[in-house]
């Protein structure tokens, strides 16, 4: 979901480093930016000087392009030295795709949230060659298009395995009021929601740096989707309730280091906006259910843009995860049509 950020946060860089380069943000701490076959284009990395060896701060995708840049990364910003350690932030391939490469390549320890690390193990390993009834199931139930869905229900889904290169067995877990040495600081863990569930967020005690990830971003909010495997899932709750928890954390000089877009400070602003812009969604949604409307009939009050082939999916789990809320709430009913969507509506 966007919301621009308008002019009330600050970015130090105004371009970020070209693929295959990095940029220093702050001593022992470089920020590289790997591309992406998707309207988002890219992912931001970070590699954390330890002396001897480095820490690498999420991974890419697994391609050959990824592998190409990560040859020219090792030799180049990271100057020969290997990597003993790499720490996801959270599951979603463009930040897990590279990290069993990584391991491979240097015999690297693996550190994550338990959720985390089971999800992209299993995701990993869970190769559908077709739609799984259930998936099927699900997309009827939102409302998706007739001639979408057809085209779905025949065509091969895409699998983390297609840009995730298998995850060895064994990890560090980490988890809430944990501590991590790395680049010479100590950061204190957080732990996120919404996005994705037990979503890592790093912040140092010894200077302004906060490594978030997908968590936080300056100028877009992540996507808060449900899923086949957990259809009556409220992301929606689980990212406000942690949004207020790490709201508490921010300072205005905070720079924050995330996993797309621009490094930025301001971030007390960017928390009342992340948290704004999900109650302003969900107040237009409750004046959109005036008359009945399956999920995929909301995206024009949630999204206030076009959404096209390329945005459909993600936009159709996020509406269903808005609905879930409300309909949590006890503010919305639902009742199913005669072809297995829902029919939401507000109450009253």
């Amino acid at each position: 979901m966007m919301d621009g950020a308008g002019g009330v946060l600050r970015y130090p860089w105004a371009e970020p480093p070209a693929h295959g380069e990095a940029v220093q943000v702050s001593d022992g701490v470089l920020w590289i930016r790997l591309p992406l076959p998707m309207a988002l284009d890219h992912v931001n990395v970070y590699a954390l000087d330890d002396g001897d060896s480095w820490t690498i701060i999420d991974t890419g995708i697994y391609s050959k392009r990824s592998v190409a840049l990560w040859e020219s990364i090792l030799a180049g910003p990271l100057q020969g030295r290997p990597v003993s350690r790499v720490i996801l932030t959270h599951h979603h391939p463009d930040h897990i795709g590279m990290a069993g490469w990584l391991m491979e390549r240097f015999d690297a320890r693996l550190v994550a949230t338990r959720t985390s690390w089971l999800l992209a193990r299993m995701l990993i390993l869970d190769v559908e060659e077709r739609p799984t009834e259930q998936a099927i199931a699900f997309w009827r139930s939102a409302g998706m298009d007739p001639e979408i869905l057809n085209s779905r229900r025949n065509d091969r889904p895409y699998n983390f395995a297609d840009t995730s290169y298998p995850l060895p067995v064994g990890y560090t877990r980490v988890k809430q009021g944990d501590m991590i040495r790395a680049g010479g600081r100590d950061w204190d863990v957080h732990i996120g929601n919404g996005h994705a569930p037990e979503h890592l967020t790093l912040w140092s005690r010894d200077d302004n740096l906060v490594l978030a990830g997908d968590q936080i971003i300056s100028s877009i909010s992540p996507n808060l989707g449900v899923y086949p495997t957990e259809p009556e899932a409220d992301p929606v709750a689980d990212w406000l309730e942690a949004c207020g928890r790490l709201a508490a954390l921010a300072h205005e000089d905070h720079l924050v280091l995330s996993g797309h877009k621009l490094p930025f400070t301001g971030l007390p602003v960017r928390m009342r906006q992340l948290i704004e812009n999900h109650h302003g969604a969900l107040n237009r949604l409750r004046q959109h259910l005036t008359s009945p409307k399956t999920a995929a009939d909301c995206f024009a009050p949630l999204f206030k843009r076009k959404i096209d082939h390329g945005t459909y999916g993600l936009a159709l789990v996020e509406a269903v995860a808005h609905l879930n809320h409300l309909h949590q709430a006890g503010e919305v009913t639902r009742i199913r049509r005669a072809d297995g969507a829902w029919l939401w509506q507000r109450k009253g």
